[in-house]
């Protein structure tokens, strides 16, 4: 945390002698030209056998003073690599559950995180919100197959369910103004890809200035060496998990025999 309060105050004053390198202008350009820096804590989360999660620090300067009397705000965006979700409905035949209708959502972000000075539909109208995905219910989730409402808040309780989709879960907090800090939490069950963080300026209802951020999450040491094995030998994997589980199994019977 101190690290990255160092790192922000660094930001801070290359932010204010890049200002003062520049060629002087008039006071309507000045207020034209929006300053925003933003910066990582680190650019890579590593998945190992153990990994339990683990969340990753947003930090930034602007030129101008944030918060809503001063008439700024900062929006903090991170989306995941996108999958296909299917959601399916049980119903009940004769006593048994069986799979029923469903609704298959392509191309979500496997993981998305939205965090800000103030919720965003307070800063923001709906047409600027929906153009930039900016909360859950911009996200255009078009789904093949049922069509029914109840799919689509099926998924949304699913992905939030599991910490994958996260709404205001942590909110960008200020310092001194000008300084402003995020932390995006990854949950156990975060899928490797790049990730996309952008850092949002908005005043006057309007995104005036951008700054895009990239995250890559891999698995290192055993983790790796699983996915590898499970990837290019899936049968191979298979009969070791089997051969393993069985081993356990014995040896569980073994230690717990009565005698």
């Amino acid at each position: 945390m101190i690290a990255a309060a160092v790192r922000g105050l660094l930001l801070l004053l290359a932010l204010a002698g890049a200002a003062r390198a520049q060629a002087p202008a008039t006071p309507a350009a000045a207020a034209n030209t929006p300053q925003l820096t933003a910066d990582l804590s680190t650019d890579r989360v590593e998945i190992t056998t153990g990994f339990t999660g683990s969340s990753v620090m947003v930090f930034g300067a602007t030129e101008r003073l944030i918060g809503a009397q001063a008439g700024e705000d900062v929006v903090v965006l991170a989306w995941g690599p996108p999958q296909a979700t299917v959601v399916r409905r049980k119903v009940n035949v004769l006593g048994f559950w069986l799979n029923g209708p469903s609704a298959v959502f392509r191309q979500v972000p496997g993981f998305y995180a939205i965090a800000a000075t103030r919720p965003v539909w307070e800063i923001l109208p709906e047409d600027v919100r929906r153009t930039a995905r900016l909360g859950l219910d911009a996200l255009p989730l078009a789904a093949s197959g049922s069509q029914a409402p109840a799919f689509r808040a099926a998924l949304l309780d699913l992905k939030q369910h599991d910490g994958r989709w996260q709404e205001y879960a942590a909110p960008v907090t200020l310092a001194g103004g000008r300084l402003f800090s995020a932390r995006i939490s990854f949950p156990d069950t975060v899928q490797t890809g790049d990730y996309r963080i952008e850092v949002l300026l908005v005043r006057d209802q309007r995104i005036i200035a951008r700054q895009e951020l990239f995250l890559r999450v891999d698995r290192v040491g055993t983790a790796a060496s699983i996915a590898y094995v499970a990837r290019t030998a899936p049968v191979v994997y298979g009969v070791v998990c089997i051969v393993l589980a069985a081993l356990a199994g014995w040896l569980g019977s073994v230690m717990f025999r009565r005698n």
